[in-house]
């Protein structure tokens, strides 16, 4: 079970208050207190309806709270008329996430037909292989000098043992 948080990870960033309040409210400025104040009841009123809206996620034996279970929190609250409200914002983080995903797609910006794109990756491995290939055949190479050295090294020194004892 996790420990409870603290209530400062509970809360909206305080650069993201500021900024909503400058947005909303460019040209008045607002007292740190009451900034405090804002954010204590924005905290307050995502807690409120996030546990509204499980309870009615709850309630239809639902895992994931849906937007919908959201709006039904918003109504069964009396907060009814920030529906419209949230059903445009809602469709406009739709529309964004969508762009997003459509932006995304890095083959798209390439202008390199998906095709040519695997080619270049076949050639790729191709000649990453040959490679690989060619420090193994160095490799085997460099032990089959090092054996025949240490064969023949032996050899010539046992061959110069006996010639200094004669």
């Amino acid at each position: 079970m996790a420990t409870p948080e603290s209530d400062e990870d509970l809360t909206i960033p305080r650069a993201a208050l500021n900024k909503m309040i400058k947005e909303i409210l460019p040209s008045i400025r607002v007292a740190n207190d009451s900034r405090e104040l804002i954010l204590n009841f924005c905290t307050e009123f995502i807690h409120l309806i996030s546990s509204e809206a499980n309870e009615i996620c709850n309630q239809q034996t639902k895992k994931t709270i849906s937007p919908e279970h959201v709006l039904q929190a918003l109504d069964r609250l009396g907060f009814g008329d920030f529906r419209r409200s949230a059903e445009e914002v809602m469709e406009d983080c739709k529309q964004v996430a969508a762009k997003r995903r459509r932006q995304s797609t890095r083959l798209e910006h390439l202008g390199i037909p998906e095709e040519e794109l695997l080619r270049q990756q076949q050639e790729l491995f191709a000649k990453a292989r040959e490679e690989q290939a060619q420090q193994e055949q160095q490799q085997w190479q460099m032990m089959q000098m090092a054996a025949q050295m240490s064969t023949q090294n032996p050899a010539q020194s046992s061959s110069n043992a006996d010639e200094d004892e004669y």
